[in-house]
Formats: structure tokens, C-alpha cells, sequence
């Protein structure tokens, strides 16, 4: 498993993408983390869950917590930052020959 190349996603922490399936559709937000393995995205502010926390020494009381749940990065689009609209990405080559992401409806670069 050491050798396995990681592979690239359309999606990485700190874009802005858009729901585009499910409770949350049409919602945006900031990627918080991104998990390889499981194809999955925390959006901050989108596809809340209820937790229960168990009361403890410190929390007595307990509490049912509302939290972001991950969500699959099948269901989410990226944010052209300059246009400000959902595209769907792909990759080409810049000025410098290195690999980056556009946006398909634009053009531009992310």
C-alpha cells in the first residue's frame, strides 16, 4: 500500500464547492477535510447531524450536539472562484507545464 499513488480529486480542503444532490442541494461552503479512501467531503455549514453525548464528570447534564456529517464528493461541485458559479473541473496543463485544475464552463484556472 506504501507504493499506491494518491489519487486526484476534483475536490481539496479549503474550496468553496457547491451541493449539487441530496437534503443540502443548492447549499455552498468552504471543504473543511477531505477523506481519500471513503470519497468524502466535510462542508462547513452543510449536512448537519444530531449527536447524543453521554453525560460525564464535566458534561452532567449530557447534550444532543448538532455536527457536520461528510458528504460524498460525487454530490458536490466546485466554485469558480472568479465567476462564482458551479462547474464541473478537469486538468490541463498552465503556462508553466504543470497539471491544474480548471473550470470547465469558464475556462479559468483554480
Amino acid at each position: 500500500m506504501a507504493n499506491q499513488q494518491q489519487v486526484k480529486l476534483h475536490v481539496r480542503s479549503g474550496d468553496t464547492v457547491e451541493v449539487i444532490a441530496g437534503d443540502a442541494k443548492g447549499k455552498k461552503g468552504v471543504v473543511k477535510s477531505v477523506d481519500r479512501e471513503k470519497q468524502r467531503a466535510i462542508v462547513e455549514g452543510v449536512n448537519f447531524v444530531k449527536k447524543h453525548v453521554k453525560p460525564s464528570a464535566t458534561n452532567p447534564q449530557g447534550e444532543i450536539k448538532e455536527i457536520e456529517s461528510p458528504i460524498h464528493l460525487s454530490n458536490l461541485k466546485v466554485v469558480d472562484p472568479k465567476s462564482g458559479v458551479a462547474s464541473r473541473t478537469g486538468r490541463k496543463l498552465n503556462e508553466k507545464g504543470k497539471s491544474q485544475r480548471y473550470s470547465k464552463k469558464s475556462g479559468n484556472f483554480i
